[in-house]
């Protein structure tokens, strides 16, 4: 059987149990594509390791990519469209995964200032409409994706809430926002009406001058020129410098942080918060609360109160 067959039959599995898929069809497409659509029965595990490593130096993209192709030869050998397993039966030393980085206010401040670099004379509304993505990123803690998806009625100026549609686990949620950003998102909005509509009011909330939704990839390069113009720097230790998903780490960080200082109890909090940012479980949530120094301070402090309540009981 046809390799790009198989991957057509996998995918349209995945997605009946329903798995949006998306990013694991892209890169099995990609797979296709490199193995010159072949049989599945005929792919040689030296193309394989090709595929895998891709290019440059090895990065763990190398596990993602293996994890996808597992489970489409689990699949494929299941159904008896092949008998074995081309993946490598040993996994390479991988790089750590990147840390998860936390700005300061003051960065995301120059973030702000920065966007102004972004302008370009055929699309004019491209640095504002940048600026309205890195505030509503920060002031929600929405995932890029979400926010990309996000169209013009999604915003509730009235109720000041967003609605996110079919998120990553396909669940629908409600998240609030303050004045501040309602104010931010309605002059937004405004402007966009300016830009073509091409589903009339249903139309993409962040898009190109033409009215087409603005891509990931799109939106990773106007970052990586953004980060550049503010002048943040991969930290020590790290062999990347801060992405724009960390927007998203820094949102649910500085929450807590303004908890800890308004004498909220935050373990009784995490849970509200794990369902602001869309998570399944509060482990997931808890993974983002890295010990930044404010965090550790702010946490430090806490502790320091309750030690002294006891000991005035004592």
């Amino acid at each position: 059987m046809k390799l790009t067959n198989v991957v057509t039959a996998y995918v349209a599995t995945q997605r009946s149990l329903g798995m949006r898929f998306t990013a694991a069809d892209r890169l099995l497409r990609q797979f296709v594509k490199e193995m010159k659509s072949v049989r599945i029965s005929d792919v040689r595990p030296e193309a394989v390791e090709t595929f895998l490593q891709g290019k440059g130096t090895l990065t763990t993209t190398w596990r993602l990519k293996y994890n996808v192709l597992s489970g489409l030869y689990r699949f494929a050998i299941s159904r008896g469209y092949c008998e074995t397993c081309p993946l490598p039966t040993s996994v390479p030393k991988l790089p750590p995964p990147q840390t998860p980085y936390v700005y300061s206010t003051e960065e995301i401040g120059r973030l702000i200032d920065a966007t102004p670099s972004l302008y370009n004379y055929r699309s004019r509304q491209q640095a504002d409409m940048f600026r309205t993505l890195i505030l509503l990123l920060y002031g929600s803690g929405l995932r890029i994706g979400e926010v990309l998806r996000l169209t013009m009625p999604d915003v509730d100026l009235i109720n000041q809430i967003i609605i996110v549609r079919d998120t990553k686990f396909f669940k629908t949620r409600q998240v609030p926002i303050g004045p501040r950003l309602s104010a931010e998102l309605a002059a937004h909005m405004e402007r966009r009406r300016r830009l073509p509509m091409p589903a009339g009011e249903r139309s993409r909330l962040f898009t190109s001058y033409k009215g087409q939704g603005w891509s990931y990839s799109q939106v990773i390069t106007l970052f990586q020129r953004l980060r550049l113009a503010a002048q943040i720097k991969c930290p020590e230790g790290e062999l990347h410098p801060p992405r724009l998903h960390d927007l998203r780490h820094t949102a649910a960080v500085h929450r807590v942080i303004s908890w800890y200082r308004d004498g909220k109890d935050v373990q009784c909090l995490l849970p509200q918060l794990a369902t602001y940012l869309g998570h399944v479980d509060i482990k997931s949530t808890q993974r983002y609360l890295r010990m930044t120094p404010e965090l550790l301070e702010e946490a430090s402090r806490r502790f320091a109160q309750y030690a002294q309540c006891g000991d005035d009981h004592e």
